[in-house]
């Protein structure tokens, strides 16, 4: 899906509904709008996404459920129900899930291209790169 705003060329390579599991857990669009997507992230008890950072793309986390640390940066916040963080274009990022049950986030992600491209893995427990 492709828009035009203030000139720009936007590109979003996302449909409501697309989804995947990956091994930390799993993701699913539920919304899409101009130059923003939102997907609902389930991270796994003990699990954690990789290191890494966006090149086009800035992201916002609100929890909905669950615990867990965000790294952003050089810092780490404990994150719980109602809290949220913004991670901006460029900035090293993960989210480890640190209780019993799935932490489950509501991301949104804002930029002049949003697709799954958009990833450079610094670190990965699952040896994707």
């Amino acid at each position: 899906m492709g828009d035009i705003e203030e000139g720009r060329a936007i590109s979003i390579q996302y449909s409501v509904g697309d989804h995947d599991d990956r091994p930390w857990g799993s993701w699913k669009v539920t919304d899409i709008g101009p130059e923003f997507i939102s997907k609902t992230i389930q991270v796994k008890p003990g699990k954690r996404l990789s290191l890494q950072y966006h090149h086009h793309r800035e992201e916002f986390w609100y929890v909905i459920s669950g615990r867990g640390m965000a790294t952003i940066g050089d810092q780490e916040f404990e994150l719980g129900a109602g809290v949220s963080v913004s991670i901006p274009k460029g900035v090293l990022h993960r989210l480890v899930c640190i209780s019993r049950r799935p932490l489950i986030v509501l991301e949104v992600q804002k930029g002049d291209t949003l697709d799954e491209e958009d990833i450079v893995r610094l670190e990965d427990d699952f040896g994707r790169h």
